[in-house]
């Protein structure tokens, strides 16, 4: 009597935007169990929060923010291949800035490397929205071309070589604590949650995805399409410029040829995995950080196997492929068909013989 609304209530849940990709998420968790038995302990030690599930949280940080960026890029229907160039470029104005300061542990050179780094992603920015939204470049095209200077401008500040700073304040940013967890993870969240409000608790989110599914109907409504466009390129390049500068305060050093080398990639499987569609439209948050959080766990789990190097790639590229395929509807919908037709006794996409067909056909 309770099988059918029980099952019901299960396919419900498994429709759910945000199923899969937790679902996905919590299986790679406690696959470590098997290789650490101590995978989900948290210590305190010295005022500090320290585990692996702290670890995934904190090096996953910067992708987070990556992530969120490429979101409302995606959902209004552009790609951003810029984001790694940018990270690089914000780390090495910072730790340029700081390495040529008088005093570089104080706080007001801190604070000039950090506004540097932002106004020049502000630019950055300015300049894919221009070319995407004003000049009708294609996205893919207009970020490529930062792709590839970008990396050269970095290597270009950094005169080839790494800039290795000490500085406590900057030091914070991706690697210091606050309120016994790492800052850097405190940052991303705070971002995310701001995001999650700006685009969900106002209109911005619905204007996105006007643009994002149709473009010139939004036009045609007097949505200020081109506007908008440029603003999420802007605040793409931001989230990269932050992500930057955790990534070269962790290590007190800016590297411009390795720095968020081919993090875009990353993020656009991260949104992907999460549920937003490429096409444009609608769009996740909450699962953008799910997917980052996958593909951070997943590296995690891939060096704690021990996995030999040259195999992680392929590894993680068979992971995330059964992880769409596992998101997809349609996918899954086939395998239903393909399974009620085996139990049937029915070969799927063959329509099934009667003997009312028997004796028509005679």
């Amino acid at each position: 009597m309770t099988t059918a609304p029980t099952t019901q209530r299960a396919r419900a849940v498994t429709r759910y935007r945000l199923f899969w990709p937790a679902a996905v998420l919590a299986g790679l968790l406690l696959a470590n169990l098997a290789f650490t038995p101590d995978f989900f302990a948290v210590h305190l030690k010295d005022g500090h929060l320290y585990g692996s599930t702290i670890d995934i949280l904190h090096f996953g940080a910067p992708l987070i923010l990556v992530s969120l960026g490429m979101t409302l890029v995606i959902a209004t229907g552009g790609i951003d291949l810029s984001v790694g160039s940018t990270v690089a470029i914000a780390g090495a104005l910072a730790c340029l800035h700081i390495s040529e300061a008088a005093d570089p542990a104080s706080l007001g050179t801190v604070l000039g490397a950090v506004a540097i780094a932002l106004g020049t992603a502000v630019l950055l920015g300015v300049a894919n929205g221009v070319l995407v939204a004003r000049v009708g470049v294609q996205p893919i095209i207009a970020t490529l071309i930062l792709m590839v200077a970008g990396r050269g401008v970095a290597q270009l500040i950094t005169d080839g070589q790494i800039i290795t700073i000490t500085s406590e304040p900057y030091k914070l940013i991706g690697g210091g604590y606050w309120l016994t967890m790492p800052f850097a993870i405190l940052l991303s969240g705070m971002v995310a949650l701001l995001t999650a409000l700006l685009t969900r608790s106002t209109a911005l989110g619905l204007l996105l995805e006007s643009v994002g599914g149709n473009p010139v109907a939004s036009r045609l409504v007097g949505i200020r399409a081109m506007r908008l466009v440029g603003l999420v390129y802007v605040f793409s390049a931001l989230c990269a410029a932050v992500a930057g500068l955790m990534v070269s305060s962790n290590v007190s050093a800016a590297d411009g040829n390795n720095a968020g080398l081919w993090i875009e990639l990353d993020a656009i499987l991260a949104v992907v995995i999460g549920g937003t569609s490429l096409n444009g439209g609608r769009f996740s948050i909450g699962g953008t950080v799910l997917g980052a959080l996958i593909i951070q766990t997943l590296s995690t789990t891939v060096y704690t196997i021990g996995i030999p190097p040259e195999t992680t790639l392929v590894f993680k590229a068979f992971v995330v492929i059964t992880v769409c395929l596992i998101q997809s509807p349609n996918f899954r919908a086939k395998l239903a068909r393909r399974g009620a037709g085996r139990r049937s006794g029915v070969r799927p996409g063959r329509p099934a013989t009667t003997t009312t067909n028997r004796e028509v056909g005679a």
